[in-house]
């Protein structure tokens, strides 16, 4: 059987008394893509960031590639190395260019020489679409290019997984398209990747697996088609009424409002 590229078990997070993650159970094989949804304060993010230790599971387990990255031995630099993150902020330096942005975090872990790092970097701005942008400086960057620029960086490094931490939602709508586009190309190239998102349509298409998060637990998961076509549990079910059908959910609110003064 192959080993997954990812594997979650038994995860539990807590912030002082707020029990952020109650038990999660996931795994990611080599090559698939998986979305997953869900309410905000549903525990999707802390999930993702607790993959490669940016927060520190509270109890469970966590294996990259077989990896375990909650070893309290492990190396997790080297762990690091193979799993690229992408955030909703571009965390760009605005001091450098766009070839400086991706040379540097190339040349200082990997020790690439500065040759090599440009060749590289060069090779992922291509990829994202912005070789025109090379000598950029961040501020003469769209919202959408900055965040390709900040996908282009993490694919230097070389990972064998792509984490995104809703990259869209800090983008002006029509700039969404672009980003969304060059993650297509991953998925296509066979990247795995594990992407918390909102954009459902993006999911429907591209996920091999959908995963809804509510409460800190994983209430149902599969394909697109199932869970948000034709999903199983009453809060998915009224999670993606409100996704899909915003208007209806601010009508849902108002009544609501008014019930609550009579």
């Amino acid at each position: 059987m192959t080993t997954p590229e990812i594997r979650v078990q038994g995860l539990h997070k807590s912030f002082g008394d707020n029990h952020v993650l109650r038990g999660i159970d996931l795994e990611i094989a080599q090559g698939e893509v998986v979305c997953v949804i869900g309410p905000s304060g549903s525990g999707k993010s802390t999930l993702l960031r607790c993959v490669n230790l940016l927060e520190e599971p509270t109890e469970g387990q966590v294996f990259v590639g077989g990896t375990e990255v909650t070893d309290p031995d492990v190396d997790i630099d080297a762990v690091r190395r193979r799993i690229g993150m992408v955030f909703q902020q571009f965390n760009l330096f605005p001091h450098l260019s766009v070839t400086e942005n991706l040379t540097l975090p190339q040349r200082r872990v990997l020790r690439r020489d500065k040759a090599a790092a440009e060749r590289v970097a060069a090779e992922n701005l291509a990829r994202v679409g912005l070789a025109e942008k090379a000598g950029a400086y961040p501020s003469a960057l769209s919202g959408g290019q900055q965040q390709r620029v900040a996908i282009a960086r993490a694919l230097a490094m070389g990972p064998e997984v792509m984490l995104f931490d809703e990259p869209t939602s800090a983008l002006d709508p029509e700039l969404v398209g672009d980003v969304l586009a060059v993650m297509r190309s991953l998925a296509r190239e066979g990247m795995t990747m594990m992407v918390v998102t909102h954009e459902m349509s993006f999911a429907r298409e591209v996920a091999d697996r959908v995963v809804f998060m509510d409460g800190g637990v994983i209430v149902e998961q599969g394909r697109p088609e199932q869970v948000i076509g034709a999903p199983r549990h009453e809060r998915t079910r009224h999670f993606l009424s409100r996704i899909l059908d915003p208007a209806m959910a601010e009508v849902e609110e108002g009544v609501a409002d008014q019930g609550g003064t009579g």
